[in-house]
């Protein structure tokens, strides 16, 4: 059985994926708190801002799907292990595919949960 901090969380997840789809940055950036991290295979790691440069209008599309393997809240913190797979096709590119799991770290403030940390780690994967 759910919370409501878990269903909130949940939401918080089906806004961030219809949100991408859509290409409404601002409503992605509304889910991330001011200081998150991102931590990708191979790279850098990331902020909001950095985050927020390369969604920015304009740029790549991005379809996906996300499955919670496993979501635990302890208090105004909580964690959640996905199984992510992304579309991600640059304006007059070609898509690629990555998938893989993700461990995300979200926060919650003024009432609301934010994305404070993420793991990502997508590898390329078959179409």
């Amino acid at each position: 059985m759910q919370n409501d901090d878990e269903r909130k969380i949940r939401d918080l997840l089906t806004t961030w994926m219809a949100a991408s789809r859509a290409g409404d940055v601002q409503t992605v950036l509304s889910l991330i708190a001011d200081d998150a991290v991102f931590l990708v295979p191979g790279g850098v790691v990331m902020h909001k801002a950095d985050f927020a440069a390369q969604a920015a209008p304009g740029g790549p599309h991005i379809d996906g799907s996300s499955e919670i393997e496993e979501l635990r809240v302890l208090g105004d913190w909580a964690f959640m292990r996905t199984r992510l797979r992304v579309v991600v096709t640059p304006p007059g590119g070609q898509p690629a595919v990555r998938a893989g799991h993700t461990l995300t770290i979200l926060r919650k403030e003024h009432g609301k949960w934010v994305l404070a940390r993420d793991a990502n780690l997508l590898a390329p994967a078959p179409q």
